[in-house]
This record gives structure tokens, C-alpha cells and sequence, in this order.
């Protein structure tokens, strides 16, 4: 069954931040396939996961539907505003495309916004277009995923770790 789908969201536009070295541009009411949909999105090392999500209208033949991002893209840019300044608790991916271990991890990410809901925000910084915030926080190693609560630093994770790794991280952190 084919599915029409906006693609903004997906591609990190309409509220999320492309990736500036990959030209991101939305591909409205498309028709694609759903079996070649997730192979030809994960390439670019960031959107793989979020595409697997539930069609909003139900997925009718000829409806358009939309797939979103579980995590949003954040910038040195907007970091202050879109992590410091939550009103909850805010998990931050530090990664970078070509790292193996990131990508990794990326699809966890995604299924913990999901999860979670509005209890965190998870959003995901490339250190290789914005350094600015991944040096400020000392970032050595990726994937280090820190989680912010009230404007400062509250845990550390370095590495690829299982789910249930970050799972019991944020449950330290969500009121």
C-alpha cells in the first residue's frame, strides 16, 4: 500500500533544524512506498527512526499523512532558548553523521520522545555543524547525551549504551 506523506517534519524542517550540510528540502504529498521510505531517509544518519510512527489519519489510500521526528534538531543557535529554558526536563544527543555508535543510539532517542512525551524533550545536536555548545559542555567523546533540568547540567551519559541505560537517567529527572 502506497502512502502519501509530507516529509517537512521528517527532514528536520516545519519547527525542527535540518541538517545544513545535507540541503533537507520538504517533499510534500508525495507518494512513496513504505519499504523504501525508511532505506533512503536513514543515509544521512538522522532521520532513520523517526519515520517509523503511526500515520495520523490512519493511513487511507490517497489522505496525506504526515511523519514526524521524535527528537528535534537544536543549533548553538538556538540551544539557550530551545534546552536551558524548558519548562522539563530536556535529554540532548550529542552526535555526528559519520559516527557508527551515534547512529546507534539515534533510533533510541527518537523512542524515548515517544515514550516519554511531554514529560522530556529529547533533541539532538551535531557537533560537527555546531561545535559551540558541544565545547562549552566539554564534550570529548560521541555519543555523550546529557540531560538539562531547570537551565543546568543534571547527568552524563558517554557512549552507546542499552535503552534501558537512558530510560533509568530520565526517570531520575521527570516529576
Amino acid at each position: 500500500m502506497a502512502l502519501q506523506m509530507t516529509m517537512s517534519r521528517a527532514c528536520g524542517l516545519a519547527g525542527s533544524r535540518p541538517s545544513k550540510a545535507h540541503g533537507h528540502q520538504a517533499v510534500p504529498a508525495a507518494r512513496l512506498a513504505a519499504p523504501r521510505l525508511l532505506p533512503a531517509l536513514a543515509k544521512d544518519g538522522h532521520a532513520r527512526a523517526s519515520l517509523v510512527a503511526k500515520c495520523e489519519n490512519g493511513g487511507d489510500e490517497g489522505q496525506a499523512t504526515s511523519v514526524k521526528p521524535s527528537a528535534d534538531f537544536v543549533t548553538d543557535e538556538d540551544f539557550e532558548e530551545v534546552v536551558l529554558k524548558s519548562p522539563v526536563p530536556v535529554l540532548v544527543d550529542f552526535w555526528a553523521p559519520w559516527c557508527g555508535p551515534c547512529r546507534m543510539i539515534a533510533p533510541l532517542i527518537d523512542e524515548l520522545q515517544m515514550e516519554y512525551g511531554d514529560k522530556i524533550r529529547c533533541v539532538k545536536l551535531n557537533t560537527d555543524e555546531d561545535p559551540s555548545i558541544a565545547t562549552q559542555y566539554g564534550i570529548r567523546s560521541i555519543p555523550t547525551v546529557i540531560v538539562f533540568k531547570g537551565g543546568k547540567k543534571m547527568d552524563t551519559v558517554i557512549g552507546a549504551v542499552a535503552k534501558s541505560t537512558l530510560q533509568s537517567t530520565i526517570e531520575r529527572f521527570v516529576d
